[in-house]
């Protein structure tokens, strides 16, 4: 059985390559909750919980994305 962090992770991961969009769609999270896993792994794991889980997940994903996009724009190109 996984760790619920390796879902939420594997959610955001999978959401984002996707849709490349920042911010969840509950339909697809919900649809992922039940496909791949989640609610057989963990019965009692509430939905909305896991919805906001994998928001932080995507959120910090976005984060480090925008970063690095800033850090390659504000280096100088070799000539």
């Amino acid at each position: 059985m996984r760790k619920l962090t390796d879902y939420a992770e594997m959610a955001a991961t999978e959401y984002l390559q996707e849709t490349g969009k920042g911010e969840l769609d509950s339909i697809w999270i919900a649809e992922f909750f039940q496909d791949c896993g989640v609610q057989d792994d963990y019965p009692r794991q509430d939905l909305v919980d896991f919805y906001e889980l994998v928001q932080k997940a995507l959120t910090i994903k976005n984060e480090r994305a925008g970063k690095l996009a800033r850090l390659h724009r504000s280096k100088p190109s070799p000539n």
